[in-house]
């Protein structure tokens, strides 16, 4: 076993056993200091008839009522929180545009709980200590730049702060600093891959590329990959979790996310019914938080479809389990012609055609009720619709129609890239004849 690829070896490597009993009893714990501390959950407790000092633990958990957003947003900003306001010392929020955004606070023991699970992910990929690390994405509300930043001091790295935008710059500093791992929202390592090819430049101290954020397609993998050079890791969290990194990432084996267990409780469950799904089926992710301070969260429903992959002893070493790459939301669900597909899917088959390139928009038109879809591709020249289509059909079962365009015709963005447009949304550029 290699130690200098784990950050805490003990806690990455306990036993099934062991992991099983610090749930229990961490478990027990929350749900008395939740009780205790907050009167949304108090109230939560009494009205799904959960004794606090009776709870049993592991054996009691589906008796817990499940959490969402919805909870986050009626109880915006703080109505949650298990801590007075003079213990916050940190605060960030979902990255969506619409509607009330999802706050997270933190205390000085969550934030070190984050900076440990992302310095856990660092290690996971091979970064040693003063290795350079470029972080692309923003300092600010949206909870990236700071958690890439709080593992990588904690893990001691020499940190580049870029923040993002500004790719020609990004590409500057990554040559003259040496970076060895960039980090960056996935649509964003594609960005800098194109104009990379655009310059004829490269990054040749570039080794090691951590991407999250948005559904990570195989091909997208592949593409990043074997394009720049790199080994691609795939890393989670989310903002009612406490950050980037706090769930997980794959390792070396690439075999699925190690979920840090002994910090997080993981169920699968059937998004229509709630009921836990055996393992290797598709299902919603449901996650509890064991170790957080100002806003843990207690069987919450993330929306995030995926699977549970193995729990045996990793190939790297890790026994804590492992989950399948998020396949999409269970909101996210597309379905035309009376097909059901995710946008990922629509993504992966993109990629399979030699030359179309990875920026592309799905356009749901609805017309008196009846959904089509129209997809517009970007491609190098040769790429027809006709090829486009007949991989869709093959791939989803139906024919949407769409258009080809020139690379760099449509839209760019410097954070997650928007995908799905309805009628009337989609800011096109005269299209191109296939």
């Amino acid at each position: 076993m290699n130690h200098s690829h784990f950050f805490q070896p003990d806690a990455e490597t306990m036993s099934a056993d062991q992991l099983k009993s610090r749930q229990n009893e961490k478990l027990k714990a929350l749900v008395r200091y939740t009780a205790a501390h907050s009167d949304y959950f108090r109230r939560r407790f009494a009205a799904a008839g959960v004794d606090p000092e009776s709870f049993r633990g592991l054996e009691d958990l589906t008796s817990l009522p499940t959490m969402s957003k919805v909870d986050f947003r009626s109880q915006y900003p703080l109505g949650m929180c298990c801590v007075a306001p003079q213990h916050i010392v940190e605060m960030h929020m979902s990255s969506g545009s619409t509607g009330t955004p999802v706050v997270m606070p933190y205390t000085l023991h969550d934030v070190d709980q984050w900076a440990e699970c992302m310095a856990r992910c660092y290690s996971m990929a091979g970064a040693a200590t003063g290795d350079v690390v470029q972080i692309t994405p923003g300092f600010g509300l949206f909870n990236g730049g700071f958690g890439l930043f709080h593992g990588a001091r904690k893990r001691g790295l020499f940190i580049l702060p870029c923040g993002a935008g500004n790719t020609v710059r990004q590409i500057k500093l990554a040559k003259d600093f040496k970076t060895r791992i960039l980090t960056a929202v996935v649509s964003y390592g594609t960005r800098i891959l194109e104009v990379l090819e655009e310059t004829g430049d490269s990054l040749p101290t570039l080794e090691i590329g951590i991407f999250g954020a948005e559904t990570f397609t195989p091909a997208m993998k592949q593409r990043l990959s074997s394009h720049l050079g790199i080994e691609v890791f795939d890393i989670y969290g989310m903002t009612e979790t406490g950050g980037i990194g706090t769930l997980g990432m794959d390792c070396p084996a690439h075999c699925g996310i190690h979920v840090w267990e002994d910090h997080y409780i993981l169920e699968v469950i059937n998004p229509a019914t709630g009921r836990p799904v055996p393992d290797g089926e598709l299902g919603e992710l449901v996650i509890t938080s064991l170790t957080r301070e100002a806003l843990p969260v207690i069987r919450f429903r993330t929306g995030d479809l995926t699977r549970i992959a193995g729990r045996d002893r990793c190939a790297c070493g890790r026994t804590h389990a492992r989950i399948e790459s998020v396949s999409g939301r269970a909101d996210d669900m597309l379905i035309i012609h009376g097909v059901n597909f995710f946008p990922g899917q629509v993504e992966q088959s993109l990629l399979k055609i030699p030359g179309v390139l990875p920026n592309y928009q799905l356009i749901i038109e609805d017309h008196h009720g009846i959904k089509k879809l129209h997809i517009n591709v970007e491609a190098e020249p040769g790429v027809t619709g006709y090829m486009i289509e007949k991989q869709l059909k093959e791939d989803l079962g139906f024919s949407p129609d769409g258009d080809v365009y020139p690379p760099g015709a449509l839209p760019r963005t410097e954070g997650k890239a928007k995908r799905v447009f309805y009628q009337n949304d989609a800011d096109t550029p005269a299209k191109e004849s296939k």
